[in-house]
């Protein structure tokens, strides 16, 4: 696990926008002229992960902007998120025997495949 997962860090807006570098570029794709012309799209990265999210769907500068600082937030939430530590399992014996039983039954339909003799053999 390396160290950027196990500090925390904030997703307020404040903090965000503290944390992150902000970067406008033109965005392209449906939206006309406007968006064609102008610097729409919206780039974030946080500085002390490296994470990096875009925006580019609004043809305003400002409707991208707030759109990438909210998935910015869902992307830094959804690796602080602590995972459950896996507990090893075992099969019960009954388990085991189902799945031998199963097994069995399976071979046995596999066999009755093979080839039919004729009387003439």
């Amino acid at each position: 696990m390396d160290d950027n997962a196990k500090t925390r860090y904030p997703t307020d807006r404040e903090s965000l926008e503290r944390d992150c570098d902000v970067d406008f570029f033109v965005a392209g794709g449906p939206g006309g002229q406007h968006r064609n012309k102008v610097e729409t799209g919206v780039r974030l990265t946080h500085r002390p992960t490296g994470l990096m999210v875009t925006a580019t769907e609004r043809r305003s500068q400002s409707a991208n902007r707030e759109a990438a600082f909210d998935r910015m937030a869902e992307k830094l939430e959804a690796r602080q998120k602590v995972q459950k530590p896996r507990r090893a399992t075992r099969p019960s014996a009954g388990a085991k025997q189902e799945r031998i039983k199963e097994k069995k039954i399976i071979g046995e339909r596999k066999k009755a495949r093979g080839r039919v003799k004729s009387n003439e053999d």
